[in-house]
């Protein structure tokens, strides 16, 4: 579809996966061997596996943790901030992504699909609350006080995705639909693009290489998300000046 034919709307859906972090330095953490720093998925990122043992899982996401702290966001993340600031653009930003980059980045209301690092969830009352700390067995929940309930914000496998019937309907009405660093491997995000081929909807893939639903997309182009994402980003903003 011609920029013009869906700039004059500019309802942009954007899905973000682990490549928009790594060029941060935000390690992948999953090894060529399918192990998580050494831990089988099963036994750090379960329901299962944080019943088990929920000191080892604690500890996991203790280093994860420390690590995101310690990078800062990319121009990838700056220029989705820019996007998001920017007139005439409803922006509805999905991430895959754990961290926080792309608030520090200065972008609002990101729709984390799985969950938050910075953030822990008591599952016994439920409540979330900010996290910047490590957690164990010791954590006592601010809110009803009970021990050994708090676990890391963060969607398990096995767990349902946040924000699923929100994110369906921003597709379905977008006018174009684009994933950045993402794998096509990882449901349900990996079929964001389907579900918006069939509502009609434009989509694009800005990836380092080819991924596993690069084929599915209207349009695929290569290259590191730090340049990649700001040159897209300013063209849209550009196409939509012109329109103005």
């Amino acid at each position: 579809m011609p920029a013009a034919a869906f700039l004059s709307r500019m309802k942009i859906v954007v899905l973000t996966g682990a490549g928009i972090s790594a060029e941060s330095g935000v390690p992948t953490f999953r090894g060529s061997d399918g192990l998580w720093e050494g831990h089988r998925v099963e036994d750090v990122a379960s329901p299962e596996g944080f019943a088990r043992d929920s000191q080892l899982v604690h500890e996991f996401y203790n280093g994860r943790r420390r690590k995101v702290q310690e990078v800062e966001p990319n121009a990838a993340h700056h220029a989705l901030a820019k996007l998001g600031r920017a007139r005439g653009v409803d922006l509805t930003l999905v991430t895959q992504n754990i961290d926080d980059l792309h608030e520090r980045a200065g972008s609002h209301e990101v729709l984390h699909m799985h969950g938050e690092l910075l953030k822990a969830r008591c599952k016994e009352c439920g409540v979330v609350v900010p996290c910047r700390e490590d957690l164990s067995r010791a954590s006592i929940c601010p809110a009803c006080r009970g021990i050994d309930c708090m676990r890391p914000h963060v969607v398990w496998f096995g767990e349902m995705p946040f924000g699923l019937d929100e994110i369906s309907a921003a597709i379905s009405s977008a006018d174009q639909f684009v994933a950045i660093g993402t794998s096509g491997r990882v449901y349900p995000a990996a079929s964001f693009v389907t579900w918006a081929r069939h509502s009609g909807v434009p989509t694009l893939e800005l990836n380092l290489e080819e991924s596993a639903a690069s084929g599915v997309f209207h349009e695929s182009r290569r290259g590191r998300a730090g340049e990649l994402v700001p040159a897209w980003v300013e063209g849209v903003i550009s196409a939509a000046k012109d329109l103005s």
